[in-house]
């Protein structure tokens, strides 16, 4: 029957692969979850792991030096004019590498902008460098990371009427780039206090939905970002923030982020973060100070 035998061949290689599939399956460890609660911190904005606003030196997840973590995030917020909605997914290996990848959305609800609608995708990863967040409790030295987020921005929406297609009409150089960051994250359980700095070198127009470098400048910045928590609980944390922003656009008076947050870790499973977010001017179309609520919901191991 040689008929038969193109089939024969076919099921013997699906059988060879759900056998593969199953032996990796069973190979590979669960998680497990040896580091403290609330270590791996939040998602912030971009997908890295950190506060809200500013990524930190933590790694993700809550996987050891022996294991993995994996988190999957949504977060939304609404100001008086615009909303900005972010999801991704994020995975830390070994306490030491973080891989990320997020996609946001920016919408408009106020004439002239009221249709506007931005997207871009985020790729990012994290080295940790030097340091351990818990262990290094009986000197000064932090947990070190740095890090890279390569940013791709859409086709600008809803502008069609006024012929504007993309953020380069906008007065931007390019639709891409690449930031790069360098974090140092200081827990003191003593205190029950934890002090994060970043330095950041971005030509991101606000982070990059607005394109990339511009009509003003087009180079390289250095810009400081600033997060302070406090440990209300082990459940608990309270805190500030602070993200310097460049001015590269005519069209865009950019100013720094800042928010005040409270972030809940009910178990290592979930962690839900709740700020008021001051994002400042966005364009000179609606030439107000942007305030609202951030709120983000976290799951994963």
């Amino acid at each position: 029957m040689p008929y038969l035998k193109p089939y024969l061949i076919a099921g013997l290689q699906v059988s060879c692969m759900a056998y593969a599939s199953a032996a990796t399956a069973q190979s590979l460890p669960l998680p497990d979850k040896g580091r403290l609660l609330a270590t791996g911190g939040v998602i912030q904005l971009e997908g890295a792991g950190g506060g809200g606003l500013t990524p930190w030196a933590t790694i993700t997840g809550y996987g050891s030096e022996d294991s993995y973590g994996v988190n999957a995030h949504i977060t939304q917020v609404s100001t008086q004019d615009y909303r900005l909605q972010t999801a991704g997914v994020a995975v830390g290996i070994a306490d030491k590498l973080e891989m990320s990848l997020s996609s946001q959305k920016f919408t408009g609800s106020l004439a002239p902008l009221d249709k506007l609608e931005l997207q871009q995708d985020i790729v990012g990863i994290k080295l940790k460098v030097a340091g351990d967040l818990v262990t290094d409790q009986d000197n000064w030295q932090p947990q070190v990371a740095i890090g890279a987020m390569y940013k791709r921005n859409h086709a600008v929406k809803g502008l069609e009427a006024l012929g504007i297609t993309s953020v380069k009409q906008l007065g931007a150089v390019g639709d891409s780039g690449v930031d790069y960051y360098l974090s140092a994250t200081k827990l003191i359980l003593d205190q029950s206090l934890l002090i994060n700095g970043t330095l950041r070198l971005s030509k991101a127009n606000q982070m990059g939905l607005l394109g990339f470098g511009g009509d003003k400048r087009n180079h390289y910045q250095l810009l400081p970002e600033v997060s302070v928590g406090y440990l209300i609980n082990r459940k608990l944390v309270a805190g500030l923030e602070y993200r310097s922003k460049p001015q590269n656009l005519a069209v865009d008076n950019e100013k720094a982020y800042y928010d005040a947050f409270l972030a809940w870790f009910p178990s290592k499973a979930v962690s839900l973060t709740l700020a008021y977010a001051h994002l400042g001017d966005i364009t000179v179309f609606n030439p107000k100070n942007q305030r609202g609520w951030y709120l983000s919901l976290q799951i994963g191991n």
